[in-house]
């Protein structure tokens, strides 16, 4: 892997049948594929393979969606999405004579198209690649400028050109902002801070691309952006939604008033950008979350564009060592559901041993390395007991050791010797603060093996390990008793002379 390839948390995918029903039962999937089947071995279409007016009609009431008012626009939707994944294929006709574009005549054949049988008789896999080259399409859409607009300029221009500047619409950037904002929705499913039962709201999301880190306050030319951003994301969504990549709640139209033939946001946004108000107040706004199909699609978007985007399972087959490198970096949900699946394919004996080994080590990581192996092992039976006695003279391995036989309930176990104790827990220190920095866990760690221990800093600097100085250090920045806090310093001063 190169190093400077971004990388995201590993994400928890459904199996890929389950992935697969998920795709055939979207709207607009199953849609598209009622109607390559009611195509059959030949219906007459216009030029491009659009419906005609007549089978525009028989697609919205064979799709059930007659008494909707966008019945229609979904009909059509869904057959040019069949057009698109070659659902259907269109034949144009040679000895039709040349109609015009408008003109509600035939020029041309559409069959269920080959893509049809991968329905039915395809791998998950198959179905998924189906599904994923119809949503490319579909997003495409949603990154276009409003249809409307488009006829306006070119009735406008009487030139039949468009002006992109003048729709003040940049397709690369549109089509960013939109990754982006689908980035940022995968990032918050991965860390477990998004999800179908907590949807993120609208403000909350459009704020996260447009919001600088820096900016503790909002300015108003900043408010008027994330409300137009929610404007464009609304939109989106609604489009994005029947493709089951997403579950989102539209905006409230009440919140929603035209001014110059263009959508804003009546209420204002601030304050539901940062401190949100209450949930029923938010939902207003619009809620939005990744579907885990979705999840699976911006996962595979962000592998192809180089990024390294793992799911919980990839370390399955891979070496304790792969292991206990990648999981510091998991969210904590990750970290069991990871170590579980590798532990599954190796007996008890076998994987405590693996793991031993691999934890060993005295580089910035190796800490890291030996908080993960001792959570890992915390889910091994008794049958690993023979592998951890094997270490309990090892000095950076005795101490997680005792602890997990203690745990298991093993009372013949030699007390650990004092140079053990604090070595153990220096270099449990130095895990936290790499993985949690400043934290309120930490600091309750730090004062209670302070208060604990009397004379802690007096032993504590003499520890032979790598971490030594810079745990007292960080100790110091902890402990809330400046007193403490200046013998912690003391301490890091006489680890780093003795070093």
């Amino acid at each position: 892997m190169s190093g400077d390839r971004p990388t995201m948390p590993p994400v928890r995918l459904p199996s890929d049948a389950e992935l697969a029903r998920d795709a055939l039962s979207a709207p607009l999937f199953a849609r598209a594929a009622k109607l390559a089947r009611w195509a059959g071995e030949g219906t007459p279409v216009g030029a491009g393979g659009e419906l005609l007016a007549g089978q525009l009609r028989d697609a919205t009431e064979l799709l059930g969606l007659t008494d909707d008012e966008d019945g229609a626009a979904y009909a059509a939707e869904a057959w040019q999405l069949a057009l698109d994944t070659g659902l259907v294929e269109f034949t144009e006709d040679p000895d039709a004579e040349a109609v015009d574009a408008d003109a509600d005549e035939p020029s041309g054949t559409a069959v269920a198209g080959e893509e049809l049988a991968t329905l039915t008789s395809g791998s998950p896999q198959d179905v998924l690649e189906l599904w994923l080259g119809g949503l490319e399409t579909v997003l495409a859409d949603a990154a276009a400028p409003d249809l409307g607009d488009l006829v306006e300029q070119l009735t406008d221009s009487g030139t039949g050109d468009i002006d992109l500047d003048a729709l003040d619409w940049n397709p690369e950037e549109e089509a960013d902002f939109l990754d982006g904002i689908l980035g940022n929705l995968y990032l918050l499913t991965a860390l477990d801070e998004g999800s179908a039962e907590r949807p993120v709201p609208l403000p909350a999301l459009a704020a996260s691309m447009i919001v600088p880190d820096d900016m503790d306050e909002p300015t108003d030319d900043v408010l008027e952006e994330v409300s137009d951003a929610m404007m464009r994301l609304d939109d989106q969504f609604r489009i994005l939604a029947p493709t089951g990549i997403v579950q989102y709640r539209p905006v409230d139209e009440s919140l929603i008033e035209v001014v110059d033939g263009e959508g804003h946001i009546r209420e204002s946004v601030d304050g539901v950008t940062s401190e949100l108000p209450e949930e029923e107040d938010v939902s207003r706004y619009g809620m939005v979350a990744l579907t885990p199909l979705g999840v699976f699609a911006v996962r595979a978007r962000m592998l192809e564009a180089g990024i390294d985007a793992p799911a919980v399972g990839d370390l399955a087959e891979s070496g304790a060592d792969d292991l206990l490198a990648a999981l510091p970096g998991h969210p904590g949900p990750a970290v069991r559901a990871e170590a579980e699946l590798w532990l599954a394919r190796r007996t008890p004996l076998d994987a405590a041993r693996e793991l031993l080994a691999a934890a060993r080590g005295a580089d910035e990581e190796a800490p890291g390395r030996r908080l993960v192996c001792q959570q890992t092992l915390s889910l091994v039976g008794a049958e690993a007991e023979p592998a951890l006695r094997e270490v309990l003279d090892d000095p950076q391995l005795g101490g997680l050791a005792r602890v997990w036989l203690a745990d298991h309930g093993v009372t013949d176990v030699p007390e650990p010797g004092e140079d053990m104790v604090f070595w153990l827990t220096i270099d449990t220190i130095a895990a936290q603060l790499a993985a949690e920095g400043d934290s309120e866990e930490l600091r309750g760690l730090v004062e209670g093996l302070v208060g604990r221990h009397s004379g802690f800093f007096d032993a504590a600097w003499k520890v032979d390990h790598p971490a030594t100085a810079d745990v007292l250090e960080a100790m110091g920045h902890l402990h809330p008793d400046k007193k403490i806090a200046k013998e912690a310093r003391k301490a890091a001063f006489k680890a780093r002379s003795r070093a």
